[in-house]
């Protein structure tokens, strides 16, 4: 009985190429663009199953394949031989709805579990044994607890009909070369951009253009699936956003980045090899005390304003389940004779708004253009006075048109009455995916912690370059 495919899917289906890094025997397979030769019905199913009970003619047709389940790269396990910690076993990762999920993005992980619940799915494993006259016959059987390399997992038909397909957003040529030139780095497996401040990373209720939509939209290239993020930036905070291309890459960054918060404690976060590090410029008000030192400082969420809004805070009580344990490292770049001090701050953990805090409520010198966690600083504060220099700068940015999706990256400098957040991501040192994927392909023995890091720069934005100039004049 032959099964119809809805056109949306067909479309879909056509459409998907496999990805440049993903593929190799013992690496996570691009499973999406084999559902042109695996998909079918349990017509296939119901042959090798004549006598199982409840199978009906009916029945059967409301079943299509996955592809078989493949082994896939522990993205735990690889940051770990990055890191150079290779005591760690290897284990499988995967699980069932795992794999549904990677054959079948579309659906939404609510959905899948739905199906697990009500025991929709079902699994098929093929076992060879020994028959009396020692010949090997191969026998399948459905199964609903395990999974092992090789098995098939069959859906209801009534999924196929996946969602439509989100409207892309009607982009100028304009727009499209903003989005490009935000690009500092690209290869198989990342992109990373210079995330624009008042861009959020991330879409959600209200949001027009954010990151991740415009980057599923215009960076795909030639990749059927779209970058991943893997970490985040505050709206208003500009440098390096780094994402995945595929799947797996993405999960090995995702590992990275969450093994610097996780792995990290007070006492050895100097013996760790530090795969991932990251340096922040900030301009802020005032000077520490000390040029260069160690902030370990726990941090914890609370609400104010009648629950309308909440807050980061320092909080000493460790013992506090809802305190998160934050590091960061500063070190004084330039100190200026009208007050400001301009930081170097190196964060090894990865809480929420934790260089922010920390600067305000540590150091005593909030970051400019915080209001959030210096506004009382921002209030007594008196701005400069505009020199001859600023009036030159002012019409040196003033020349630049206005960019796309409403940004504006020129005013907000130290001269002005309506200060911008002043934090920047500079530079960021990270392992290299791309390259480690490659030698796996290869070989399992490489040593993968010897491989060279990538390094990348990202230039400040406007107003943080003008305010830049104006203190070093």
């Amino acid at each position: 009985m032959a099964m119809l495919v809805g056109p949306n899917l067909l479309r879909r289906l056509l459409r998907l190429q496999p990805s440049a890094i993903d593929g190799g025997s013992g690496l996570i397979i691009s499973v999406i663009h084999q559902f042109r030769s695996h998909y079918s019905t349990t017509a296939e199913l119901s042959a090798d199953h004549p006598n199982d009970e409840g199978n009906s003619e009916k029945k059967d047709s409301k079943w299509f394949t996955l592809p078989p389940f493949a082994k896939t790269v522990n993205a735990s396990v690889l940051r770990a031989k990055l890191a150079g910690k290779s005591h760690l076993k290897e284990a499988d990762e995967s699980t069932a709805i795992k794999w549904v999920l990677k054959c079948c993005p579309e659906l939404p992980r609510s959905l899948v579990q739905k199906l697990f619940r009500l025991r929709q799915v079902r699994r098929e494993s093929k076992i060879v044994e020994v028959s009396d006259d020692d010949s090997q016959v191969q026998r399948i059987q459905l199964k609903r607890d395990s999974l092992n390399i090789g098995d098939r997992i069959f859906l209801p038909i009534t999924v196929r009909e996946f969602p439509e397909e989100k409207q892309e957003h009607g982009c100028t040529d304009e727009e499209l070369n903003f989005i490009r030139n935000l690009e500092l780095y690209k290869d198989p497996a990342i992109i990373v951009l210079n995330k624009p401040p008042g861009m959020p990373v991330q879409g959600g209720i209200g949001i027009k253009w954010s990151l991740d939509e415009l980057a599923a939209t215009w960076l795909c290239y030639d990749y059927s699936e779209p970058p991943r993020l893997v970490h985040r930036l505050d709206r208003d905070c500009s440098g390096i956003l780094v994402m995945g291309r595929t799947q797996t890459s993405a999960r090995i960054l995702h590992s990275v980045f969450r093994e610097e918060t996780i792995g990290v404690s007070e006492h050895d976060f100097d013996n760790e090899k530090r795969i991932l590090q990251k340096k922040y410029w900030a301009l802020v008000i005032g000077s520490p005390r000390r040029p260069k030192g160690t902030i370990s400082a726990p941090l914890r969420k609370v609400v104010v304003d009648d629950g309308k809004s909440d807050r980061i805070t320092v909080f000493d009580n460790t013992k506090i389940m809802s305190s998160q344990h934050a590091i960061t490292e500063y070190s004084v770049i330039k100190t200026s004779s009208h007050g400001y001090t301009w930081l170097e701050l190196s964060p090894l953990t990865g809480r929420k708004h934790q260089l922010r805090v920390h600067c305000a409520e540590i150091l005593g010198t909030p970051i400019v253009g915080d209001y959030k966690y210096g506004w009382q600083a921002h209030r007594r504060w008196q701005n400069l006075p505009e020199s001859d220099l600023g009036k030159n700068s002012n019409e040196k940015f003033s020349k630049e048109n206005s960019l796309p999706f409403g940004l504006n990256m020129n005013s907000g400098s130290i001269l002005e009455k309506r200060l911008r957040l002043h934090l920047h991501c500079r530079e960021m040192i990270l392992p290299n995916v791309s390259q480690a994927l490659q030698y796996l392909q290869s070989s399992t023995d490489h040593d993968l912690s010897k491989l060279k890091s990538l390094e990348i720069v990202a230039p400040l934005p406007s107003y943080m370059q003008k305010s830049w100039d104006i203190l070093n004049s």
